[in-house]
């Protein structure tokens, strides 16, 4: 299987205590701030390296945002994170929200593709989870299978893996996603990944959900 052949599965991540020793600061030549409200648009457009591919799940991107931010937009882009280049130019973002009001998850984390490998990712998700008190806890999180080298980073700063077959509306996929992980992560990483139970209670309040905010 190639990279690009990396079926679109589901994959959940929890973290219940935060490793310190995996924090780092950024890179001399960028900072740190947050979303305007007029840069609503670059937001929308990050997850995709593709421009032609942005627009054509901009209309998924708008619908997500009214459903899970409509009516909080001023909390949205007080906690939505830019790391941008000395030309003010965002080149990374990430968000922890308390999804459905009820707990805290890690979403949008994304660094541009010509930016990867420079430590910026690791820095910004320092910049999220350094200041979080132990009440803040249990953070969850939803990712991809492509989304590999992530997966290492999170587990880095404590995430486990989610077990289990469903959750919420959505179906767990991590027993199909771990020969593909095994498949693309250097073995150390790989064997590093540790799984863990969803929390119960958390579990059991998805159960009654019909959206999908993370």
């Amino acid at each position: 299987m190639a990279e690009e052949e990396i079926p679109d599965k589901n994959i959940f991540m929890v973290c219940k205590e935060l490793n310190e020793n995996a924090l780092r600061n950024l890179p001399d030549g960028y900072f740190a701030r947050n979303c305007r409200p007029d840069e609503l648009p670059i937001w929308k457009a990050f997850p995709f390296d593709d421009e032609s591919l942005a627009k054509e799940y901009d209309s998924f991107m708008v619908d997500y945002f009214n459903t899970t931010y409509g009516g909080k937009e001023e909390s949205f882009f007080a906690k939505t994170l830019f790391i941008c280049d000395e030309q003010d130019k965002p080149i990374a973002t990430c968000l922890l929200w308390k999804a459905y009001d009820k707990f805290n998850t890690i979403q949008w984390f994304k660094v541009h593709k010509n930016y990867e490998g420079k430590g910026i990712g690791r820095a910004l998700f320092s910049l999220i989870m350094k200041n979080l008190a132990q009440e803040d806890y249990p953070i969850l999180l939803h990712t991809q299978p492509s989304s590999f080298r992530a997966i290492k980073l999170y587990s880095d700063f404590g995430f486990d893996l989610i077990c289990g077959d469903n959750f919420g509306i959505r179906q767990n996929d991590l027993e199909e996603c771990l020969p593909i992980l095994e498949q693309f992560m250097p073995k150390n990483n790989f064997q590093n990944l540790r799984t863990s139970d969803a929390p119960k209670d958390i579990q059991m309040f998805l159960e009654n959900i019909e959206t999908i905010e993370f």
